[in-house]
């Protein structure tokens, strides 16, 4: 037998199937990792076919040397999704396997956790069993008895029982000790009690109309806090109780643990996490309980997409206009396009929920290519919370330099004093966004990255948040030596510093990523945030989304414009959404909800719409601009990104492959609507210099012409630069 194998080496030159041959006794099967020798070294892969021939000498073949697990991780349906990646994100075999498993099983950083267990040996009758145990011996009766009712670990067995106890029955044969495995479990402390939710008429008419209607995409439209995961988990019952198994999805970390506690109260110890913020034994036990079939549910960030479950009924993605749903490093890939891909795989339905659906999944949905979906009102009842602009300009005008405007500090007090709660919202971590020479106008940058360092105050240091080198903060510039140094805009730490100036002995919160870096930090900041231990939470976007407080009845977004300016099509449309998000976490009990908007631009239309809540009054005016631009979705945007370590060998690799793309255009000029070569606007991160060709394409010539360039990328591989491709990327950076 022939075994066909990609070696796991993320390497363009080896992203190739090699063939190997299987001495007998060994069984291997499509989808094992497998131990084989290459070059002069050895080492693990995948194997993605078996075949009785090869196309070359069989007596030249190397043999596989051994299989590494006691069971295939790697279904067909992936192997398919495998195949599927490569195709339309110009990946490479092994990146998108190595998506497939725990990353700590590869080189055995990871195994099964196994404790002693103890049961009755077979082939023993209860009069046997008496014959061999002394009357007298009253404690071995009884944990015979007691493992009658089935095993038990030997810890537990031996702090009841006794050592000598346990020891006596084994040596008679009685009692045998065997190895079981133990899962990890996260978050093992989550207070799950189940609360049985009666649907509304609207809810259950959203349950029926995704599962049962014709479309496999559905689109739920609905308001923040109308109650969509109740709609999603008992769409989720009744896809179980069909004998099939369901993907949930969020954005954020930091919403998993809330979720999975909805989900535990739900449906028990069927349901397993995954993300990035796990353990690895925890990761790997999760997996390993969805790729047996013990859990039938997963809940989890973007990666647990890839979860190995089978017989898929149900993938719901929460938030679905949410930018984490696209991964902008090794490997690029769109979440919403892989669900698509094992929804019709499994003959699934796949929902995709938000209250600001993206521009093109609400197009498609009026269209009617996916199932429209809606729920406009929010269970309460309740409307949703005012929205107050105020002009920071007139602001600075009637000489208030400070970071809150005089209405929102006055809200503020009299939200502390009415023992209420407030979430303060400001997208830029740290406490300033750069530090300055105010005499020569250096900027202090990182020594790996173009871009400008972060003050920390907390621990005084400068921080790059693309490679997150760390430097000494500057107490004089090194270029001048002036002592005079200005800092930029401001972050979260600074805000809860003048907080905490203003309100002395009032509980403050901070939840940004400087806040979040162990596993357990997201329950804990929201666990005493909903236990009323703070009156005040500042954060970033991490707290925009899903969280559900009911004493908060103040909201602040202390600088709408951050992403209203960015030269992004899609800055108004991400500025609108962040703005509906951030103001739905207020007034979500029976108490009414404010929320101040700060802004420099009062008279921007995205706030004129979004301050009314007025969702589809924004997409026809954002979907009219984009038809009239030809941006996405009346277009798709192909960015391949070009980086090395030499500035010149990357250059050269670019222009090569500029000339090769435009000569393509010239003899196909209706295929595009623009096509340029430029240095990426981080023109450096991490040492490696970066390049970029930018191209528009009309919408229905998409798959044509990325599979021209992705030829043409082939044909032009350089030694030393790393060629990826991004379809609509989130971010030119």
């Amino acid at each position: 037998m022939i075994c066909k194998v990609i070696v796991d080496i993320s390497n363009s030159e080896v992203d190739r199937i090699f063939d190997y041959s299987v001495e007998d006794g060994l069984e291997i099967s499509k989808g094992d990792r497998v131990l084989v020798p290459f070059g002069n070294k050895k080492l693990e892969g995948f194997c993605i076919d078996t075949a009785e021939k090869s196309d070359y000498d069989v007596s030249k073949l190397k043999p596989v040397i051994a299989k590494l697990d006691d069971f295939s991780c790697i279904s067909e349906e992936m192997l398919a999704l495998m195949r599927f990646m490569k195709e339309k994100f110009y990946l490479r075999y092994i990146d998108c396997l190595r998506l497939f498993i725990p990353g700590q099983m590869r080189g055995g950083r990871v195994r099964e956790l196994k404790r002693l267990y103890l049961r009755l040996a077979d082939g023993f009758t209860d009069e046997e069993r008496q014959k061999l145990i002394p009357s007298r011996a009253r404690r071995q009766l009884e944990l015979v008895e007691k493992l009658k009712e089935g095993g038990e670990y030997l810890s537990v067995v031996t702090e009841e029982f006794g050592a000598s106890t346990v020891n006596a029955l084994v040596d008679k044969g009685i009692v045998e000790k065997t190895d079981k495995p133990v899962y990890r479990k996260p978050y093992d402390s989550l207070d799950c009690d189940a609360n049985k939710v009666k649907l509304t008429a609207s809810q259950q008419n959203a349950v029926d109309k995704i599962l049962n209607g014709e479309k496999t995409v559905s689109l739920l439209y609905g308001v923040t806090g109308s109650g969509k995961t109740e709609v999603y988990m008992n769409a989720i019952d009744r896809v179980l109780k069909q004998g099939k198994t369901a993907i949930m999805l969020v954005p954020e970390i930091s919403l998993t643990p809330q979720m999975l506690r909805n989900f535990r109260a739900r449906f028990s110890s069927g349901v397993a996490m995954l993300h990035s913020g796990l353990s690895q034994g925890e990761r790997y036990d999760e997996w390993r309980r969805l790729l047996s079939g013990e859990a039938k549910i997963v809940v989890g960030a973007r990666s647990a997409i890839f979860a190995p479950l089978k017989n898929v009924g149900l993938i719901v993605i929460d938030e679905e206009h949410d930018a984490s749903y696209v991964s902008e490093s090794n490997p690029r890939y769109n979440t919403c396009d892989i669900a698509r891909f094992r929804a019709e795989y499994n003959g699934a339905k796949l929902v995709l929920g938000s209250a600001t659906p993206s521009i093109e999944s609400f197009l498609l949905a009026r269209r009617g290519e996916y199932a429209l979906v809606s729920l406009p009102e929010r269970i309460s009842r309740h409307g949703m919370p005012r929205i107050e602009i105020e002009n920071m300009s007139q602001e600075l005008i009637c000489g208030n330099n400070s970071i809150f405007s005089r209405r929102l500090e006055a809200e503020l007090r009299k939200t502390v004093e009415n023992g209420n709660q407030a979430i303060l919202f400001l997208n830029r971590r740290g406490h300033s966004s750069f530090a300055m020479c105010k005499k020569c106008g250096y900027i202090a940058k990182c020594e790996d990255c173009d871009v400008t360092l972060t003050y920390h105050s907390v621990d005084n240091m400068l921080k790059c948040h693309y490679c997150g080198k760390r430097y000494k903060m500057l107490t004089q510039c090194p270029d001048c030596g002036s002592k005079e140094i200005k800092y930029g805009k401001i972050g979260t730490q600074r805000v809860v510093q003048e907080l905490e100036k203003m309100f002395p002995g009032v509980g403050i919160l901070r939840m940004d990523n400087e806040t979040t870096t162990k596993k357990s930090a997201y329950l804990d900041i929201l666990g005493a945030f909903k236990a009323k231990e703070a009156q005040i939470l500042v954060g970033t976007q991490m707290i925009a989304k899903g969280h559900d407080f009911p004493d908060v009845t103040l909201v602040g977004i202390l600088d709408a414009d951050m992403s209203l300016y960015f030269s992004d099509y899609r800055s108004a449309e991400r500025t609108f959404q962040l703005v509906t998000q951030v103001a739905g976490r207020a007034g979500r009990s029976d108490k009414e909800g404010l929320v101040i908007l700060q802004t420099y631009s009062p008279s921007h239309y995205v706030y004129r719409y979004a301050k009314n809540y007025d969702y589809l009054g924004f997409f026809e005016k954002e979907n009219n601009s984009r038809e009239v631009t030809g941006f996405p979705p009346y277009s798709t945007i192909l960015r391949v990104l070009m980086t090395g370590e030499d500035d010149e060998t990357v250059k050269n690799c670019a222009r090569n492959m500029f000339v090769d793309i435009r000569a393509y255009e010239l003899e196909n000029k209706n295929e595009f609507l623009f096509l340029q070569a430029m240095r990426s606007p981080v023109a450096r991160i991490e040492r490696n210099y970066r390049y970029q060709i930018l191209m528009r394409i009309k919408r229905e010539y998409e798959e044509e012409v990325t599979r021209e360039v992705y030829r043409i990328i082939e044909q032009n591989k350089t030694r030393g630069v790393s060629v990826f491709a991004q379809i609509n990327p989130q971010s030119m950076s």
